[in-house]
């Protein structure tokens, strides 16, 4: 526990079976570089973490892991799943609520395969629908800053558990209300544009377009643009500030 402790953005200690925390590793410069769940099966801790990061996440933990008695490797035979309604699922697995929102649902790790009335495309809409990010579709490593992808208000920031790597430019960010750009919903009217693309205010670049699926999307928007017209690769984009978001405290 203290290994990653004194890595992550989130505290640790709160992570017991049934009962997962939202964290981030940083650069020490306070640059996102992954992020992942952190779960307790009462033994060990384990990581969810998106595919496309789980080969460079474990290279960096164990160049930290020095004398620590810990190991760090990939599981890649454990399936995650999502589940979202009104009940917890009862499947036989290491099961958490998301801790972003009451809303997200339901967090699922098993060593089987489980039966599924949904996918991918389903749990795009709905993750979509509340505004959250999903891994490097929406955040970029080595640039993104945990306040402007929402981490503060998600749950995915420990103010007082102390020091971990990238702590106080993160600090800094949020008590001199540095942020001046958020990754924000947008409801899309044309074609969806390309990740990546820029948003345009006329003819001027404000923001980058993220993940999106049927209308609904992810940008990378200034915070002085949200009332103004915008477009991407011939697309009308309408942002959308979700009810958990705060924007008066960074607005400044």
């Amino acid at each position: 526990m203290s290994f990653l402790q004194g890595l992550v953005s989130n505290d640790v200690t709160a992570v017991a079976p049934g009962r997962a925390a939202w964290a981030a590793f940083l650069t020490p410069q306070g640059k996102y570089l992954a992020d992942f769940f952190i779960f307790s099966d009462g033994e060990r801790f384990l990581l969810d973490v998106e595919r496309l990061q789980l080969t460079g996440l474990v290279q960096r933990l164990n160049r930290f892991r020095l004398r620590a008695k810990v190991t760090v490797c990939a599981r890649e035979e454990l399936l995650v799943y999502v589940a979202w309604g009104d009940e917890a699922p009862r499947e036989a697995a290491v099961t958490a609520a998301d801790p972003r929102l009451p809303g997200a649902g339901w967090r699922l790790i098993a060593s089987e395969p489980l039966p599924s009335n949904a996918g991918t495309e389903e749990w795009d809409r709905h993750r979509l629908s509340l505004g959250l990010p999903d891994g490097t579709r929406d955040l970029e490593p080595d640039k993104t800053v945990l306040l402007e992808a929402g981490f503060d208000e998600l749950n995915g920031i420990s103010w007082t558990k102390g020091c971990y790597m990238g702590q106080e430019l993160t600090a800094r960010t949020k008590y001199r209300g540095l942020v001046k750009r958020r990754l924000m919903p947008v409801v899309v009217e044309g074609p969806m544009p390309k990740p990546g693309s820029a948003v345009m205010r006329g003819d001027v670049e404000v923001g980058t377009m993220r993940s999106g699926r049927d209308a609904l999307g992810l940008a990378v928007l200034r915070l002085d643009t949200l009332d103004a017209v915008l477009t991407s690769d011939g697309a009308r984009l309408t942002p959308r500030v979700p009810p958990w978001m705060r924007l008066a405290e960074h607005a400044n």
